[in-house]
């Protein structure tokens, strides 16, 4: 059972989806609601959505225009925890030579994460809304992640799909331009739910699928496995909150693992799918940055 967030009436609402991808209505304002009723209640939020699910009338989910399934006030994010990851990184920063061992090889290897900062409620996007390419960049890729929704006490209360869209040029030119190869309008997409911890047995067995269409024929489809980390979950949420102010509903992304091939790049009008069995579709059209369009 899945919880999601969506519009109705002009009126946003917090909805549980059932199996059947039935949706019944859920009396709370947002997801952070559910979480504290449910504590107030010495219940688990599962049990709560169960409950509802079993009294209420359900209504279809097909056509139901989604959002964000969380304002998550701040996105973060995790960087080389996939050999896959690793590998891509590599090629940019030695120019495609792979001559040499890079700092990407250090961090892989080493105790510390690395931990990025990437977005905030205001920038992030959700299901079939548009993100952008970057003006100033000519060789971009969508990043499809699993998304933490964690507390200010880092406790993992679910897990969404994520799309961590990234400039391989910008970031290859020099590390220093993380940010720049990261943060930009509408350069992170989340959604379409939140799959709640107490409805997943081992988090690992999840799957992650990147598919990208261009003129709506595929030009590329990748998958791969949680179980591909190369560190647990519990220890990037331990890094991300040490020493840092974390707010209830911020949203971790743990890297990804589903990289196109080298000579591809993102182009005005494609659309990426990122899909995780029991989260569901992520769908985000792409649009170039008005910057580029204007000259």
């Amino acid at each position: 059972m899945r919880i999601i967030r969506y519009i109705k009436d002009q009126e946003k609402q917090l909805a549980a989806v059932t199996d059947e991808n039935r949706v019944v209505d859920l009396p709370y304002t947002n997801f952070m609601s559910l979480i504290e009723s449910a504590r107030r209640e010495n219940k688990t939020a599962f049990d709560i959505v169960k409950q509802f699910a079993a009294e209420c009338e359900s209504q279809p989910l097909e056509g139901l225009q989604l959002t964000t399934p969380i304002d998550a006030p701040e996105v973060w994010a995790s960087g080389v925890t996939y050999k896959k990851s690793k590998e891509a990184r590599n090629y940019e920063a030695t120019q495609g030579k792979l001559d040499r061992q890079t700092f990407y090889d250090k961090v892989y290897d080493a105790e510390r994460p690395e931990i990025f900062f990437k977005s905030t409620a205001a920038r992030t996007v959700g299901p079939n809304d548009p993100v952008y390419l970057r003006s100033d960049s000519n060789w971009q890729i969508p990043e499809p992640e699993l998304g933490l929704v964690i507390d200010k006490e880092g406790t993992v209360l679910g897990y969404t799909a994520g799309n961590d869209m990234s400039c391989r040029d910008i970031e290859g030119e020099n590390p220093l331009y993380l940010p720049q190869a990261k943060v930009w309008k509408n350069s992170c997409s989340i959604g379409p739910s939140i799959l709640l911890k107490e409805a997943v047995s081992d988090p690992y067995e999840l799957s992650i699928i990147c598919r990208i269409y261009r003129n709506e024929e595929k030009v590329f489809e990748g998958e791969a496995q949680v179980n591909q980390l190369k560190r647990t979950l519990e220890e990037l949420v331990e890094y991300l909150v040490l020493d840092n102010t974390i707010f209830d509903g911020t949203v971790l992304l743990t890297g990804t693992c589903v990289v196109p091939p080298n000579e591809f790049t993102l182009k005005d009008h494609d659309r990426i799918e990122i899909e995780i069995p029991g989260i569901g579709v992520l769908n985000n059209p792409v649009i170039q940055s008005k910057a580029v369009q204007t000259i």
